[in-house]
Order: structure tokens, then C-alpha cells, then sequence
């Protein structure tokens, strides 16, 4: 059985959480804050934490501060703050994800699911061999040119395959809509930016649980696109 470990300082979100948890199979250790968790987390085997930030005693960003020195266990942080500024903040000190509340329980369970999946059957490993290029769920097969996630075939384009085959052939490196631009439709870039936004966003309705929050493709704003190594 996977465990989830649930940190919030309000016990009606963290009973809630853990109701939709155990429906789904999962096993649920509960915390009310940053300390907590982290003792909570040397006495049991975690495989995922979903983390408020603002709580008593320690809030979510130093106690992800402090389990990263030790983990590299999944962490979905809960927040009533929606700037993407927040969101950045919160993912650049260690989180996986960003779940803004109020949220709907079922794709918090989606977002548990997809990181719980990575962390145990891909790790954080990032790996190429046979053609196959892999990043978190979300592979390319050079070889037959098709794409998955977790397992399940992504019916592109062939120009969007182009853009994701790219993009994964250059983990972790951005690229700039001119440089997208001229290698998928191989001529210079005439009004590239505006061409490749839209099959970026295409791209994302097809990869990515929520568009506004990315897992995969990101925006590295004034530069392009990279798709992240997980």
C-alpha cells in the first residue's frame, strides 16, 4: 500500500483529504504542521506529501527546505495564494506541485496519482536508451515516433510531435520559439513566437493535468520552452 502524508493546520481539510485518499487505496498519515511532518515522515514510508504552506510552528516551505536535505519524496503544496508568483516561490524551494484552494478533491487525487507513479515506478531518473526518451511520465519513442503518458498513447500531430521530440531531445534546455520554429518547420523564423504559442498550448490541453500549472512544458519567460527532467 502507497501513503500519503497530509500536512494542514485544518483538520476539516485533512479528514477530507484523507476520506477521498483511503477511498482510492491509499494509506493516510495526517500532520498539523511543518514539524509534524517531518517526524511523521522518519517514522513511516511516505510516498507522496501534500502540504499546506501557511501553518503554525513550521510552515510548508521550510519544512520542504528541510526534507529535501534528506528526500526526494513528492510534495503537493495547498495554498489559498494564486499568484503565479507564489506558485513559482513554492515550486523554486522544492515542490512538485501547486495545488491553489479552494480545489477540487478529484484532481488533487489525479495530481497524488500521476506523482505517486513517477516516484515509485521512474524515480527521478531521466533516461534514454533505444530510441526511448523519458522524463517523469511523459515518453517519446523516436523510433515510432509516438508519445505516451503514464503508460497511455498521446494522439499528436505530426508537427506537435516535432515540438515534443525537440523539446525532449533537449531536456532541461530552453529553446526559443525561433529556435522551435526553424527546426520543426525548417525554415527561418517569420513570426514564429505567435505560431508556436498556439501548438504549445495545444501541446499542453493534450500532456499536462492543468495548463495553467504545467508539469511538463514550461515557460522560461523573455527566453522559450523547455520541458522539465523529472
Amino acid at each position: 500500500m502507497k501513503t500519503v502524508l497530509v500536512c494542514d493546520d485544518d483538520k476539516a481539510i485533512v479528514d477530507s483529504i484523507a476520506i477521498y485518499l483511503k477511498a482510492e487505496g491509499y494509506g493516510v498519515v495526517t500532520a498539523s504542521n511543518g514539524k509534524e511532518a517531518i517526524a511523521k515522515l522518519c517514522e513511516n514510508e511516505i510516498h507522496c506529501i501534500v502540504m499546506d504552506i501557511m501553518m503554525p510552528v513550521m510552515d510548508g516551505i521550510i519544512a520542504t527546505v528541510k526534507i529535501r536535505e534528506k528526500s526526494n519524496v513528492p510534495i503537493i503544496f495547498l495554498s489559498a495564494k494564486s499568484e503565479d508568483t507564489d506558485k513559482i516561490a513554492g515550486l523554486g524551494f522544492g515542490a512538485d506541485d501547486y495545488v491553489t484552494k479552494p480545489f477540487n478533491p478529484l484532481e488533487l487525487i489525479a495530481r497524488v496519482k500521476s506523482q505517486i507513479r513517477r516516484y515509485v515506478s521512474l524515480g527521478t531518473a531521466v533516461t534514454s536508451s533505444e530510441g526511448v526518451i523519458t522524463t517523469g511520465g511523459l515518453s517519446v519513442d523516436t523510433r515510432s515516433r509516438s508519445v505516451t503518458l503514464d503508460g497511455e498513447a498521446v494522439r499528436l500531430t505530426a508537427t506537435e510531435y516535432r515540438i515534443v521530440e525537440y523539446l525532449m531531445k533537449n531536456l532541461g534546455c530552453t529553446l526559443s520559439s525561433a529556435q522551435i520554429y526553424e527546426h520543426v518547420w525548417n525554415e527561418e523564423a517569420f513570426a514564429s513566437e505567435k505560431t508556436v504559442t498556439v501548438h504549445i498550448r495545444r501541446i499542453r490541453e493534450k500532456i499536462e493535468i492543468d495548463t495553467k500549472n504545467p508539469m511538463y512544458i514550461k515557460v522560461v519567460w523573455g527566453i522559450g520552452y523547455k520541458i522539465e527532467k523529472i
